[in-house]
């Protein structure tokens, strides 16, 4: 079989949005080359083995590479690739998600592409006590650590994203036992996961994306938390007829300003909608939004060009 590597020299602020450019169009794997990540984990010795040349590559920037079979529309796909990729800089207001230097294809004769981008997939500790391992990697968990087994197939999520990170942070705080959640857009199933390991006793993850959905489910069972986790086909809350103690929604700015319009409807009394995904662009659109929609912020955090939001429901007393 035979695979086309197209391969984008970008920065780490914009790999988010190259990364969408290409699921986009269909692509049936990724790769993230990022050295200064590789640098870290070297330094935290949490590799068994880096790759040498990724170090010594010229480039100082990010490497996002996205694999599609070879067939009759290839042509049109890349030509679109690269047209949405120039176009990058027309809509970032910071100017560093815009400098992008180049967009490349390679064709790869008799490759799986699964091989080529698992080696760069390694456990992580991403909170004080949640890990996220790939199924195929050995990890020895230490103390009270909770393993998030995760196959993200060719569904987005590794959950090594700093937006996930955060949520994953939020919900370690806010998850108590007996707790309900739901998980809006859910990707690989990363949060619904970590939710019902940290004491949910049900938890909804609602994704649009059919694939999605398909491989959440998967990780759900290999994770032995069927019995709390449900995952559902939908668009955002749509399909949802519950309410939570928290709902946690790890998407795009605009989406989390509709939902919060609702939000009321999903959370209980005292319950906490974290918020995560959000450009730091777009963090005083969005806190303006919550709170135009009777939400009470009371915790925010920033990891690189992403933030997070958490509020609740304004408690409004009448004398």
């Amino acid at each position: 079989m035979k695979w086309i590597e197209v391969q984008i020299k970008t920065t780490t602020e914009a790999v988010e949005i190259v990364s969408n450019i290409l699921y986009e169009v269909g692509i049936g794997g990724l790769v993230i080359e990022d050295p200064n990540d590789i640098i870290a984990s070297s330094e935290n010795e949490s590799w068994d083995y880096i790759d040498s040349k990724l170090l010594d590559q010229d480039f100082e920037g990010v490497i996002v590479k996205g694999y599609f079979e070879e067939s009759e529309d290839l042509k049109d796909k890349i030509e679109l690739i690269k047209e949405n990729v120039e176009k990058i800089p027309q809509y970032c207001l910071n100017k560093g998600l815009g400098e992008i230097t180049e967009v490349t294809t390679t064709e790869i004769e008799n490759q799986d592409w699964s091989k080529v981008w698992k080696k760069y997939y390694k456990p992580k500790k991403i909170g004080e006590k949640v890990v996220i391992k790939p199924s195929w990697e050995k990890y020895q968990k230490k103390d009270d650590e909770l393993i998030i087994e995760i196959d993200p197939g060719t569904a987005f999520g590794t959950g090594t994203h700093e937006t996930t990170i955060m949520c994953i942070r939020q919900l370690e705080k806010h998850v108590h036992n007996l707790d309900t959640v739901i998980d809006v857009g859910c990707g690989t199933g990363v949060l619904s996961i970590g939710a019902a390991k940290l004491g949910a006793i049900s938890v909804v993850g609602v994704d649009l994306d059919e694939e999605c959905v398909k491989v959440a489910r998967e990780n759900v069972r290999k994770n032995g938390v069927a019995n709390v986790v449900q995952i559902k086909s939908g668009n955002m809350l749509d399909n949802i007829d519950c309410k939570a103690n928290i709902v946690v929604a790890n998407i795009v700015a605009n989406i989390i300003n509709v939902i919060s319009k609702d939000i009321d409807k999903f959370l209980e009394d005292d319950g906490v909608f974290i918020a995560s995904g959000i450009i730091i662009d777009k963090l005083k659109e969005v806190k303006n939004e919550l709170v135009k929609n009777g939400l009470k912020i009371i915790d925010e955090t920033v990891m690189g060009e992403w933030a997070c939001v958490v509020s609740k429901i304004n408690e409004v007393t009448y004398e």
